[in-house]
């Protein structure tokens, strides 16, 4: 079952008027796009997503609800030109929850847990042709290393590497607990007694495949330029290499021109487009915590367009 992470926090950030346009980037399972659905009566919801299950799910899902609703299969760093296609130029919200839903990481054959044993895939979109299975077998020792430190932080990304390469000259690596065992043996004991070795890994190896990181910045930006006066942004990361792209967007976006920072009287046209609605990062309050452990890395930024 999937429960969706900071739902109360983000549906009120996004501040909904009824009869407003909004933009759920990442589908998934619904569980944000319900709420805006039931809050948006004379309004029309449009939601992005790549995964052909989510979408026959969450197409049932929301006609319970309503039918002024739109889902698009594509992924959201097409979001511009997907909505303009529709004639729509402007929107009151976008969200992105950019967690891979419970249900993918409990679909075993999704290949998205290091919990269970499934084909290497870890694909969004079942129709894309790289999968994780390419990602380690073909990747050089040097890029898979570079990828498990740059995407995963992973300090024994080096070790993991030589061991995935040394065991893949003797047969493929087929299988999600075949990339455990290697990951396992490849970092010390004390490492493997404080947390799974192999979050990190599968982490590195998700983004790689899916592009996340690549498309998070244009797809903000993107989305900033589209919204309205008086319109939100609500942003749900789950790791500090998309917070830190969240964070640094939304800075450049509300920053005051520093040829007029601190002076008494700022003319309008030197104050930035839009404000942070939350200055500090907003995270799961501790019922939530008690109720959905994966939410516990969870972080939520909102920015809001006020001129």
């Amino acid at each position: 079952m999937h429960i969706s992470v900071l739902l109360n926090e983000s549906i009120e950030g996004l501040n909904l008027k009824e009869n407003g346009i909004y933009v759920d980037c990442t589908l998934g399972y619904a569980g944000h796009s319900s709420e805006i659905l039931r809050r948006v009566r004379r309004g029309h919801l449009f939601a992005i997503d790549q995964d052909k299950d989510a979408i026959n799910y969450s197409q049932k899902k929301l006609s319970e609800i309503g039918d002024n609703f739109t889902i698009i299969k594509s992924n959201f760093s097409c979001l511009k030109k997907e909505l303009n296609e529709r004639n729509v130029e402007f929107v009151d919200g976008f969200l992105f929850d950019l967690g891979v839903s419970s249900v993918q990481l409990d679909e075993t054959d999704r290949g998205f847990s290091f919990h269970n044993d499934a084909k290497l895939d870890m694909r969004m979109d079942q129709d894309a042709k790289l999968t994780a299975y390419d990602v380690i077998n073909t990747y050089s020792e040097s890029k898979l290393r570079e990828i498990f430190f740059k995407y995963g932080e992973e300090k024994y990304s080096g070790s993991i590497a030589k061991n995935i390469v040394k065991y893949r000259n003797t047969k493929k690596i087929e299988t999600t607990l075949e990339l455990v065992d290697i990951i396992q043996n490849s970092v010390p004991m004390k490492v493997r007694r404080e947390h799974h070795p192999a979050r990190r890994v599968f982490q590195a190896v998700r983004i790689e495949v899916n592009h996340e990181l690549d498309i998070l910045e244009g797809a903000l930006k993107d989305a900033l330029s589209m919204l309205n006066v008086g319109g939100r942004i609500c942003v749900i990361t789950f790791h500090s290499l998309e917070d830190r792209i969240v964070k640094n967007v939304f800075k450049e976006y509300t920053l005051v021109d520093p040829k007029v920072k601190g002076l008494p009287d700022i003319p309008s046209f030197y104050l930035p487009n839009f404000r942070l609605v939350n200055k500090d990062v907003i995270i799961p309050s501790d019922v939530e915590l008690a109720n959905n452990n994966r939410s516990r890395s969870a972080k939520l930024r909102i920015i809001e367009r006020i001129k």
